[in-house]
């Protein structure tokens, strides 16, 4: 089950890597069944915040007619930043599930674990690992050819 919504995460990814954006794809379960999906538009929509968990959030929070998602559980390609992670715990996610782990920017376990290092009022369990190698595959094509391409070059001379 958890790697049939990992593949529909990846689909989500897939729709942001053919909008030239860093793909990274979300989807949020409750009861077994989707009711969000995400993915990055931040370059689409120049807003630093249009980031594929805060979109599944947005959309799942619609859609229950409420910000607490105490029954749902997240399934992203990509561990999520800083930003991606307090949005998960103000939602209260009951756990999620991570593709690859992100050595740059990740706040749930690589440079820093924002869901289980600090005092918090909500708890998120944490599931690692899930198709990594689909999940890492797909963001290393995007970057060998964003670097490529004269917009990667600028983006490339922004990190």
């Amino acid at each position: 089950m958890q790697e049939q919504f990992m593949k529909q995460a990846l689909k989500e990814a897939k729709k942001a890597y053919n909008k030239k954006e860093i793909p990274v794809g979300a989807v949020i379960v409750k009861n077994g069944e989707i009711i969000a999906r995400g993915h990055n538009i931040k370059e689409m929509k120049n807003d630093c915040t249009k980031h594929a968990e805060i979109i599944a959030i947005q959309k799942a929070s619609k859609k229950l007619d409420s910000w607490r998602l105490t029954d749902c559980e997240m399934y992203v390609t990509l561990e999520p930043c800083s930003m991606c992670a307090g949005a998960l715990i103000q939602s209260r996610i009951k756990k999620i599930h991570i593709g690859c782990m992100d050595e740059k920017t990740g706040a749930c376990g690589s440079v820093l674990n924002l869901l289980e290092d600090y005092k918090f009022n909500h708890k998120i369990e944490i599931e690692k690992g899930i198709l990594k190698e689909e999940c890492e595959k797909i963001l290393k094509d995007f970057f060998k050819e964003l670097r490529k391409t004269k917009k990667g070059e600028r983006y490339m001379k922004c990190r």
